[in-house]
């Protein structure tokens, strides 16, 4: 099935050259020109990943994500035309699942467009069901995409389902930063990108942990990256 991407920026010579080139890869496109236009076209196109510029008039990308965030789990690829760390973080912290900076290549932001619904997508069928992984009070099944802890529900991004169930599956081992985000990314990682799994950790830590500054579960290795403790 053909995939639906929403494009939402202000600048109209980037919308069509993005257009352009994720029509040239099959998917279809939508467009928007602020974070109120796109809202109503998510609702009623309900795209399978948004590729979404932060600073935009009426309504910027962070306020678009807060709305689309209650009503939908739609990955999110931010376009940032600042290289702040701090639009970077809020972004992730807001549950986007990549960002990329202005200027950049529409190659790299169509192999980051893959990426991402790849990452998106369910697992094949098998011939056995996978047990749910269980490490304390927390549950994760992977077959239906849910995490519990301590038997209530607790939502998580793509990215942070996929490094939570790394580290659930290896309790006890470490791993680097680089590790999970080529794990998380689905085999490779951009250069430079290995912070990013910092802030991806501490929202986890905020979801699933009882005291985030005393982590019980998700422990950072100094000099390392991080290890799951049972």
């Amino acid at each position: 099935m053909t995939k639906r991407i929403l494009v939402v920026d202000d600048e109209p010579k980037i919308v069509q050259m993005v257009r352009g080139y994720l029509e040239k890869e099959g998917y279809q496109v939508a467009t928007a020109a602020n974070g109120r236009e796109a809202l109503l076209v998510a609702r009623e196109q309900l795209p399978d990943l948004i590729v979404l510029d932060l600073m935009m008039p009426e309504l910027d990308g962070w306020g678009f994500m807060r709305h689309h965030r209650q009503e939908r789990n739609t990955p999110i690829i931010m376009l940032t035309a600042r290289i702040d760390d701090v639009d970077r973080i809020v972004g992730l912290e807001m549950g986007a699942d990549d960002y990329i900076t202005k200027p950049f290549s529409p190659r790299e932001l169509v192999a980051r467009v893959k990426a991402v619904l790849r990452r998106a997508e369910p697992a094949g069928q098998a011939t056995a069901v996978p047990l749910p992984l269980r490490v304390g009070d927390l549950e994760l099944d992977e077959t239906a995409f849910r995490l519990t802890v301590a038997g209530n529900s607790v939502d998580l991004t793509r990215m942070e389902f996929d490094i939570l169930a790394l580290l659930m599956k290896h309790p006890g081992r470490a791993f680097s930063r680089l590790d999970l985000l080529e794990h998380a990314q689905g085999g490779f990682a951009y250069d430079g990108y290995e912070r990013t799994v910092d802030v991806h950790i501490k929202n986890l830590r905020k979801k699933i942990e009882a005291d985030p500054s005393q982590p019980r579960y998700i422990q950072t290795v100094f000099r390392v990256g991080y290890r799951l403790v049972a």
